[in-house]
């Protein structure tokens, strides 16, 4: 039985596919002349889209914010937990550094007529005990504390770069996990669009008045499409098994749907001064020189020679007994071999490091330039699908239903402007998630607080 014109259009308004609103053929009209647009995304119900329910992700919450979830992984990432200890381990390895060795008591025998008791009848025969300390060079003691702190700065910037790598790590997940469910929503809709459609040309066909083609080419999308549902819910499900691994819980505990990125605020470019002054990567490496620099320090003062200092007592019997007093200090006999070696590997550390940071620097202004660049393009192209490749994909789609109906144009032009139509909001997704991740990542190099989520979208 072949479905009437009229009917399939009626049936096609009731799951929302009607005519564009004036507005937005305003707005698709002033975008293909290329006049000024508002800035505004449209709305998500458009022209071509069914009017349905919002998508609902596995137990139907919606997601925290970014920075809640920021929040509780620096609180609960095991691989924080485990670089905070060894911050504090270096803390308490400072004291020691510079503490004196521990002194050493000894007992003297000294017997003239060995084997022969002889201590209380030979004057030169006592015992008695005896007491020795070990005194570092002058200088060593605060040059070994000073090179054990340097190592405390070092581990603690250690810390901060990955206390911001866990936040860039989480708001990067945030903000493709925005992608894929903005996607999943536009697949949901699109879905019963083309049910619909498979129906109506499968009744065509069976009547005779249409070909097999265009039943076939409708099945074809819709499978099409279930697979890229399929492929969107393991890509997530894998997404949240990683912010999960930094929330330190099951991989698959839930994670509600993202339905927006916070407001992403950006200071004025140019970026490469504020990014080499606040890149925890450039800090790293100064602290690792001034660290460096220290133990030549210590490595220099290690080839003067420590002192010694010691006493004793020698009991005689019913004698005097003799008091001794002993200073002495190392002979370095051996520096060619030991001390020497170490002052020249320290000094190549030094060097090392601070050709280190020479890279860190150089880093860090490319990525400046990197990121300023990826910011410019990804700001244009979100106003690029908002203000014109959005809406004129839906305005495209809706004339393409409206010559179907009245058989100007065959099932193949739907279809292929459905795709456009679905391309251009999954792509408008895309772009709003790469501006959003070019902002996490500046903010892993200059370190200024997260955007307040105050509602609004960084559309």
């Amino acid at each position: 039985m072949r479905i009437p014109t009229e009917l399939l259009a009626v049936l096609l308004v009731l799951v929302g596919v009607r005519s564009a609103p004036a507005l937005d053929l305003e707005i698709s009209s002033r975008a293909v002349a290329g006049d000024p647009v508002p800035a505004a995304r449209p709305a998500v119900a458009d022209a071509a889209t069914p009017a349905l329910p919002p998508a609902r992700h596995e137990d139907g919450r919606i997601a925290p914010p970014p920075d809640e979830l920021v929040s509780l992984a620096l609180q609960r990432a095991p691989s924080l937990a485990a670089l905070a200890a060894r911050v504090q381990e270096a803390r308490e390895l400072v004291g020691p550094a510079g503490a004196f060795p521990n002194p050493m008591v000894e007992l003297m025998v000294q017997d003239i007529g060995f084997p022969s008791w002889t201590v209380g009848e030979e004057d030169m025969s006592m015992v008695g005990p005896q007491l020795s300390q070990g005194i570092p060079f002058p200088g060593k003691r605060g040059a070994r504390r000073q090179a054990a702190q340097a190592e405390v700065t070092v581990k603690a910037g250690e810390l901060e770069l990955l206390r911001r790598e866990v936040a860039r790590e989480i708001r990067i997940a945030y903000a493709r996990l925005y992608s894929l469910d903005e996607e999943r929503q536009a697949l949901s809709s699109g879905r019963e669009l083309l049910e619909l459609l498979a129906a109506a040309e499968r009744e065509r066909y069976s009547a005779g008045v249409a070909g097999q083609e265009a039943a076939v080419k409708a099945q074809l999308a819709r499978s099409r499409l279930e697979e890229r549902l399929d492929d969107l819910a393991a890509e997530r499900k894998a997404l949240v098994a990683s912010v999960n691994r930094y929330l330190d819980q099951p991989g698959d505990a839930p994670l509600g749907r993202v339905v927006m990125l916070p407001e992403a605020v950006v200071p004025p470019t140019p970026w490469e001064a504020v990014v080499a002054e606040n890149s925890p990567e450039v800090a790293v490496r100064r602290a690792e020189v001034q660290a460096a620099e220290r133990r030549l320090r210590v490595a220099r003062l290690e080839r003067r020679p420590d002192l010694l200092a010691g006493a004793g007592v020698g009991f005689r019997g019913g004698k005097d007994p003799v008091v001794t007093l002993r200073l002495g200090m190392d002979l370095p006999l051996w520096s060619a071999q030991k001390q020497n070696p170490l002052f020249r590997a320290a000094g190549q550390n030094l060097e090392a490091s601070r050709q280190a940071l020479r890279d860190a620097e150089a880093t860090a202004r490319a990525e400046a330039a990197r990121l300023e660049a990826d910011w410019r393009r990804a700001d244009r192209q979100v106003m690029r699908y908002a203000q014109a490749i959005v809406p004129q994909s839906s305005l495209a789609l809706d004339a393409a239903r409206s010559s179907y109906l009245v058989g100007r144009d065959d099932f193949s032009t739907v279809i292929e402007d459905f795709n456009l139509w679905l391309e251009a909001r999954t792509g408008l997704a895309q772009r709003e998630a790469e501006r959003f991740t070019t902002w996490a990542e500046l903010q892993t190099v200059i370190g200024s607080s997260g955007p307040e989520d105050d509602g609004r979208s960084g559309r």
